[in-house]
């Protein structure tokens, strides 16, 4: 049976510390998004440890890290639940116009807009500084 041999840098650190292109994170991320997906399965297969792919997911659910546009049609949102007092009352028969707010800034777009060009703009708007 043959030993084996470990190499250890010069500086005592036996590991280094790898930077990951933000481009990478997004799509090891989006492959956990996939269901029935495990984080630990995709972590391994990249030789990660399976916390800097939940860190990452974190990132990407806080807006600070943008994922590809999903492959498939169906995407989800968060939703926001208020008291039912707190919702202005629409008028019947009147076209409601997608709003989009970030901080203080509010991007209200045309009636009927569809769901791709709410996304592409929530997209353009994450990545934006």
């Amino acid at each position: 049976m043959e030993d084996a041999m470990e190499v250890l840098p010069a500086g005592g650190h036996s590991r280094r510390k790898r930077k990951w292109p933000d481009e990478v994170k997004a799509r090891i991320v989006s492959e956990t998004l996939m269901p029935g997906v495990m984080v630990n399965d995709v972590a391994r297969r990249h030789g990660l440890p399976a916390n800097h792919v939940s860190s990452w997911r974190t990132l990407a659910r806080k807006g600070r890290l943008v994922l590809p546009a999903p492959e498939d049609p169906v995407e989800f949102a968060a939703l926001m639940v208020g008291s039912v007092e707190a919702v202005p009352r629409a008028d019947v028969g009147v076209v409601a116009r997608p709003e989009i707010v970030a901080g203080a800034v509010v991007i209200r777009l045309e009636a009927g807009a569809s769901a791709e060009r709410i996304a592409s703009v929530v997209r353009a708007l994450a990545a934006s500084p």
